[in-house]
């Protein structure tokens, strides 16, 4: 069955292909069945060799197709490995990715573009197949760059707005910083290892490079700064929010189980690389802890409901970075399972309330919902339960892992961990503000509104609210992929008083918000009345001046250095030599004019001249 593999990235190739062929002239229902049964194909066969390789007892297997390419010793192919993290890997993309591609067909069956959506879904999960499944980092970067193009497709896919476009562009630049610094580090790995082949990279890395040295660091470091831009970490998160732009689905594709996770993934599949850098290592975690605070700060201030599930998408994203800083491999692979399932369905519930409500995105413009959009509450409740790590639900258990890895961290263990109790502080207020403004108190206009629903748009909601329920009871196989630092251990050596600190914080979040949003108890008016308070909000609205400071360090001087050379400077030396070479041939052709005695003359002066400078000289 393992032979088989090849099959997953192919199907929803396929599909992207006939799709593409076809120019939008195929019937919707037709459509539909290719973009969503091409996934779930890929799913069954995901399944399939999931189950075969559980049972084989074996570690990992290499499936290797043919060469790619071939120049000197240089000779990448097109070969795919499995083991417990690729197993994880593409059964959330396939799973998760069919899900929501099967709400997609309902979602988008209005719109003009509906094949053209399609078509660039699949081959975003094409592209994220092959770099999960790829077995040399060459591969891994194809499949990297493959996902930083569909996304920029997809944000703009409403591209008749020029937001969109801007969306787009932003999000494809600033990935483009990140993924430089990967390719950066790609070259230097080859050049000191002779191979981009991952396990025998891993491995050389062991045997020829000691713990913290020079190398070790700068390969890391550049491989970092490819992860924080695809996982929109500090300092290439911006780009996350703006992508909002695009369709709600697309949305939930990006910020649930595919692009977003893909740093994650790089760090992990190279954990050997952070190990022999223990420095960058701990950056990692700091990155993280920094980012998910920022964001769970901004996350409270948001009007907009899909940028608040960004800005919380960027904050639990930095928890799976401060899981992978502190060591807790398997811990930071789990809660990306996890927060597959709840953010997946916190998107498509969303998606389901701005459709209903006639695209409405402002959370203090609806009001009361619950009975008009029941399946939309139940999903928003379920999936703020889980993002608030209410005990028992999945977010609960990968969130505790990562927290009491952190806490048993020698060093900054302590500070690390109340920073991450301090984000599910602020994780419970922002979730559940969401829930009690937007189906709680006073309807506020849309009095007519009905939940649109039906069988491809429901039966999602409902699977992925079973799995953010209880998705934190699957134990994933990736402790063979790691060799230790799993978190489960650590579990036994800390106090009942922080396990129970772990529990109460985030439930005192809600409690914070039920005050301020659901009985009224404080008003958030008053608090705004007070000048520090309001300029607090403002900051912390503007994701903490983030674009304004790019926008002066580089987008202005770029503009400046572009409209001071708006005529290009070089361009222009290459007309000035165009030009006095010009003139010279006019000048010199003036000479020739057809008349002997003019050139006997000529020679003849030419004569004295020289026989003048001879005798001066």
């Amino acid at each position: 069955m393992q032979d088989l593999i090849w099959l997953l990235p192919t199907y929803p190739l396929l599909g992207f292909l006939s799709l593409v062929l076809t120019s939008g002239k195929l019937p919707k229902n037709v459509v539909g069945a290719i973009g969503a049964g091409s996934i779930g194909l890929s799913f069954l066969t995901a399944a399939l060799i999931a189950y075969q390789f559980l049972s084989s007892g074996e570690t990992h297997f290499v499936i290797e197709m043919w060469t790619w390419m071939a120049v000197g010793n240089f000779t990448p192919g097109f070969s795919f490995y499995i083991d417990g993290l690729s197993v994880v890997m593409m059964l959330i993309i396939t799973g998760v990715g069919f899900l929501i591609h099967l709400y997609s067909a309902g979602f988008m069956l209005d719109d003009p573009s509906y094949s053209r959506f399609f078509s660039y879904m699949n081959l975003f999960v094409a592209s994220m197949l092959v770099l999960v499944l790829a077995d040399n980092l060459l591969l891994l970067y194809l499949g990297w760059e493959g996902v930083g193009l569909c996304s920029y497709l997809l944000i703009g896919f409403w591209y008749e707005k020029p937001e969109n476009g801007y969306a787009a562009r932003k999000a494809f630049i600033t990935t483009r910083v990140g993924d430089t610094s990967m390719a950066i580090g790609l070259f230097l790995l080859f050049a000191q290892l002779g191979t981009l082949n991952i396990q025998d990279m891993l491995q050389a890395a062991q045997t020829q490079w000691a713990v913290g040295s020079g190398l070790a660091v700068a390969a890391s470091l550049l491989l970092l700064g490819g992860a924080v831009g695809k996982s929109a970490q500090l300092p290439l998160q911006t780009w996350l929010p703006d992508a909002m732009a695009g369709p709600t689905p697309i949305s939930a594709l990006i910020h649930a189980a595919t692009m977003v996770t893909a740093g994650v993934y790089l760090v992990a599949r190279t954990h050997v690389l952070f190990e022999l850098a223990p420095n960058v290592q701990l950056l990692v975690a700091w990155i993280g802890l920094i980012t998910l605070l920022m964001a769970g700060f901004t996350a409270m201030t948001q009007h907009d409901i899909k940028r608040i599930l960004a800005y919380s998408t960027i904050s639990q994203i930095g928890y799976m970075f401060l899981g992978l800083g502190v060591g807790a491999w398997s811990a930071s692979v789990f809660h990306l399972m996890t927060h597959a399932f709840f953010k997946a369905l916190l998107f498509l519930a969303a998606g389901t309330v701005i459709h209903s409500l006639h695209h409405e995105h402002d959370i203090f413009k609806m009001g009361g919902k619950r009975k008009q959009l029941p399946i939309a509450f139940a999903s928003f409740m379920i999936g703020s339960l889980a993002l608030a790590a209410f005990p028992f639900t999945s977010g609960y258990f990968s969130k505790d892992e990562i927290l009491i890895a952190a806490l048993e961290m020698e060093g900054p263990g302590m500070i690390l961990w109340l920073g991450g109790v301090l984000g599910a502080f602020l994780t419970g207020i922002y979730s559940f503000r969401l829930v009690f403004v937007v189906f709680f108190g006073e309807s506020k206009g849309h009095h007519n509104e009905t939940e649109v629903t039906g069988f491809s748009m429901a039966t999602p909601l409902i699977i992925l609210m079973v799995l953010a329920l209880f998705g934190g009871w699957i134990q994933i196989p990736v402790d063979a992929v790691f060799g230790h630092g799993d978190a489960h251990e650590a579990e036994h050596h800390i106090s009942g008083l922080m396990h129970a600190i772990m529990i109460v914080v985030p439930l005192l979040g809600i409690g914070v918000s039920y005050l301020f949003f659901m009985s009224k108890t404080f008003s958030v008016e008053k608090l705004m009345a007070n000048q520090l308070a309001a300029r607090l909000h403002q900051f912390w609205f503007s994701g903490w001046g983030m674009d304004a400071l790019y926008n002066f360090l580089f987008i202005r001087p770029f503009v400046f250095l572009a409209r001071v050379n708006k005529n290009d400077l070089i361009d222009a030396g290459y007309a000035l030599v165009v030009e006095i070479s010009r003139a010279a041939h006019v000048m010199f052709a003036r000479t020739q004019t057809g008349q002997l005695r003019w050139y006997v003359l000529s020679v003849a002066g030419g004569v004295v001249i020289l026989i003048t400078l001879g005798v001066v000289l």
